[in-house]
């Protein structure tokens, strides 16, 4: 029988879906993650590990038939996917935060703002709807960094608890868009393997809604 191609995130996200396949009878297999191997395979499954950014390119070019995204990587990219489950793990918001005194000016219908994020599509289209010009700097790691040492005034970013902000003095301004990860879907493989992807949203989506 053909084996689905999964494209899975390194990390807790690989863990959580795992889980998540296994409570769903979906995977009747132990697979862990190995800091070395970059494919995994079961007896129904070919696991591919990637960057939580590149999963949503594994799935829309079809090399893989599904894949794990959360909304802000979905927002940002805007792939050509199905996106049937939400699966209800890696809970944040996209948020824009910055330092307390700046608040105010945020809030004062500035013209233009200097954001650093590594989201610029996500904030260039929520700044754009408020009318606001933005600068955008891109940047891909300690995004809190930026305002403290003033590279820009605000950042867009993802939330989870809130500690690093609190932990470097910043604070959240404006919550963009809640965001959690989905089961997406290559467009071609839902028409040819239809009845093996059905077959996996119902069994997902009646231990998501047991749970």
């Amino acid at each position: 029988m053909e084996k689905l191609t999964v494209a899975l995130p390194k990390g807790r996200l690989f863990d959580q879906t795992i889980q998540i396949f296994k409570e769903s009878d979906i995977l009747k297999e132990e697979v862990q993650q190995n800091s070395r191997k970059l494919i995994l395979e079961t007896a129904d499954f070919r696991f591919l590990l990637v960057r939580a950014k590149d999963v949503p390119t594994y799935v829309e070019y079809g090399v893989a038939d599904l894949g794990v995204a959360g909304d802000d990587l979905l927002m940002e990219m805007k792939p050509d996917v199905y996106r049937p489950v939400d699966l209800g793990i890696g809970a944040c918001t996209i948020m824009v935060a910055g330092l307390p005194q700046d608040r105010e000016k945020y809030f004062s219908n500035p013209t233009s703002l200097k954001i650093s994020t590594k989201y610029p599509n996500i904030a260039r289209e929520f700044f754009g709807k408020k009318g606001i010009e933005v600068q955008i700097i891109e940047l891909y790691g300690s995004i809190e960094l930026a305002p403290l040492v003033g590279l820009s005034e605000f950042i867009v970013d993802i939330v989870e608890t809130g500690r690093t902000l609190r932990e470097n003095g910043l604070v959240v301004i404006e919550e963009i868009a809640p965001s959690s990860a989905k089961l997406i879907v290559n467009r071609a493989t839902y028409k040819t393997k239809n009845q093996k992807v059905m077959d996996i949203i119902e069994k997902l989506e009646n231990t998501l809604v047991k749970g």
